[in-house]
């Protein structure tokens, strides 16, 4: 009897958390995390030449994001999942430029912040349940709407500021973690994205100018708790 008793007691402490998760189709949760974000840009080819700039750089700077997931189990490997999500981010240009008055290199610095309502739609490929464990490798589109944009904003009443488009697409991969634990069943997440659409709004200023295209890249890290 004291034996049957130790194998239950072994099993119910290294057996499978949470066996119910598996039978449930749709999962609901949230996630948190970090990102940095960045542009891939590309410069015109008179750059050099357009009002003395000898060098832009564009510096990734950190945010934050949290969403609501929604997560459709197509098959045991197999998921469909739906992350409406908020994402504060920031980039910071720097460019430097000639200053013949003075005759020195000077900098000039312009900081970009953007909140954004993020909808990506990604396929989840995941390992089978190794008892409490799985890997898996993701990749989809998002869907991103600037609340924060300056699109609009007059350029001739103040200091010129970098203007982007509101809207933007971008593609995901990335992959991650799954670890039940007994009561919600928790990840850990990196993804890329990267923009498709050219975000540069052109208005003849010192900062648009010199570039012909902006296109958003982001990294993401996240934990994930579904139940």
């Amino acid at each position: 009897m004291s034996l049957l008793s130790c194998g239950v007691g072994f099993g119910q402490r290294f057996g499978k958390n949470y066996p119910s998760f598996d039978r449930k189709k749709v999962h609901f949760g949230f996630s948190l995390g970090i990102n940095t974000s960045d542009f891939r840009y590309q410069l015109n080819p008179d750059t050099a030449f357009m009002d003395s700039i000898t060098n832009i750089n564009i510096k990734k700077q950190p945010g934050f994001n949290l969403g609501i997931i929604g997560s459709w189990d197509i098959h045991e490997t197999v998921h469909l999942r739906f992350i409406p999500s908020l994402s504060f981010q920031e980039r910071l240009f720097t460019y430097t430029f000639w200053d013949p008055y003075s005759g020195e290199y000077e900098i000039r610095d312009n900081r970009l912040e953007s909140t954004y309502l993020d909808f990506p739609l990604l396929l989840k490929l995941r390992t089978k349940r190794i008892n409490n464990f799985a890997a898996y490798a993701i990749g989809g589109f998002q869907y991103s709407l600037d609340l924060a944009s300056q699109k609009d904003v007059d350029q001739s009443l103040g200091d010129p500021i970098v203007k982007i488009q509101q809207h933007d697409w971008a593609y995901q991969v990335g992959g991650g973690f799954d670890f039940w634990l007994p009561y919600f069943k928790f990840g850990l997440e990196l993804k890329l994205s990267n923009g498709i659409k050219n975000l540069v709004i052109q208005d003849n200023t010192f900062f648009m100018d010199p570039l012909s295209s902006l296109k958003s890249k982001v990294w993401w890290f996240s934990l994930t708790f579904e139940g």
